[in-house]
């Protein structure tokens, strides 16, 4: 039943049970299971029957560190966004049974698009696609983050008061409780970060991965942007945490790329770094203040996150591809941090 998946057939029965009563107009014939290739966080499937199609998100599989991959929170996050400035798909249920299919896990509808997860994705994309899908990743993070979240009963989702420093910590645990080599370099970038977090001045929904591979676009038309995915890190915190995480993946030509986006945006039509900042800030009609701090933050975030997938492909707990570099990316990342660190204006961060 599943091509990915060889001998997990009980799963998808099992699932298929689960499903039919609560899918509108229930499971038509066998139910089938493909993995989604391409994300190296939550397994990702496109389920079908006879007549459909959705999409499932799981938790990773192995051991799950506290707080990470809560599908939960995403679906309640993804759900509560629907009718507003934010397109995101539509989520018909969560489960928080781990005997379904070994994980908790939701399922929502298939958007029917596309997304761009890397350079050859991109380079197919004319110039005004490009300056076109720029525009709407910026506009959607601003009605994003000048959202209420207590208007769409998200009030409790998180606390803005002393998120960066939870975040700083957070990240410090989850790099000693999952790190399979040594880099001193982690630590110090972190004592740095704790030692400069600087006052949220914005607070509110903020995304937490907020970057091209992570909306969907039409397949005809690669500028239109059709929903924002993979919502596992989102909270109510500092919205400028999103900016940093958006540009920490916004390659641009002519400089070094971030090896996991890897050139994905440099391509003429795609806009600088500076024109990205700018047109935020001005959709928002504010000040970007110590943003060094929040693009440092963002690539020791990625780095840790990196290391944690190559430890679980090292113990064989990852399905599909992509996986075999995740552990040679995570020195690259952590130099783009040296080199924003080194020169950067906020005090207590330049190392």
């Amino acid at each position: 039943m599943s091509e990915v998946d060889p001998g997990r057939e009980y799963e998808v029965a099992s699932l298929r049970d689960f499903l039919d009563p609560v899918i509108p107009g229930g499971i038509v014939g066998d139910l089938q299971m493909h993995l989604i290739s391409g994300g190296r966080s939550n397994p990702t499937y496109r389920l079908s029957d006879n007549t459909r199609q959705w999409i499932l998100r799981r938790q990773p599989f192995g051991q799950v560190l506290e707080t990470a991959h809560d599908m939960g929170r995403e679906y309640r996050v993804i759900t509560a966004l629907r009718n507003t400035g934010v397109a995101v798909p539509q989520t018909l249920v969560y489960c928080a049974d781990p005997n379904i299919i070994g994980s908790t896990f939701y399922v929502m509808t298939d958007l029917g698009g596309i997304t761009m997860r890397n350079v050859t994705d991109t380079s197919i994309m004319t110039v005004e696609e490009r300056e076109r899908l720029a525009e709407a990743m910026v506009k959607t993070l601003v009605n994003l983050h000048q959202l209420d979240p207590a208007s769409i009963g998200l009030a409790d989702f998180g606390r803005p008061d002393g998120y960066l420093e939870r975040q700083v910590r957070r990240w410090r645990k989850q790099w000693d409780a999952s790190h399979l080599v040594s880099r001193p370099r982690v630590h110090l970038l972190l004592d740095r970060l704790g030692a400069s977090v600087p006052e949220t001045v914005y607070p509110g929904l903020i995304h937490g991965d907020f970057k091209v591979d992570n909306v969907m676009v039409d397949h005809a038309d690669r500028g239109r942007l059709l929903g924002v995915l993979d919502w596992e890190m989102s909270t109510v915190g500092d919205t400028l945490a999103d900016v940093g995480t958006l540009l920490s993946f916004w390659d641009e030509e002519d400089s070094s790329f971030n090896p996991v986006s890897a050139g994905t945006t440099a391509h003429q039509g795609f806009p600088s770094h500076d024109a990205i900042r700018e047109r935020y800030a001005q959709l928002r009609g504010i000040e970007l203040p110590n943003l060094d701090w929040y693009l440092v933050l963002a690539y020791v975030k990625v780095a840790i996150i990196m290391e944690q997938i190559h430890a679980r492909h090292e113990a064989s707990l990852t399905v599909g591809e992509g996986f075999d570099d995740a552990g040679a990316m995570v020195d690259p990342l952590l130099d783009k941090a040296m080199k924003v660190a080194s020169v950067s204006n906020v005090p207590g961060l330049r190392v």
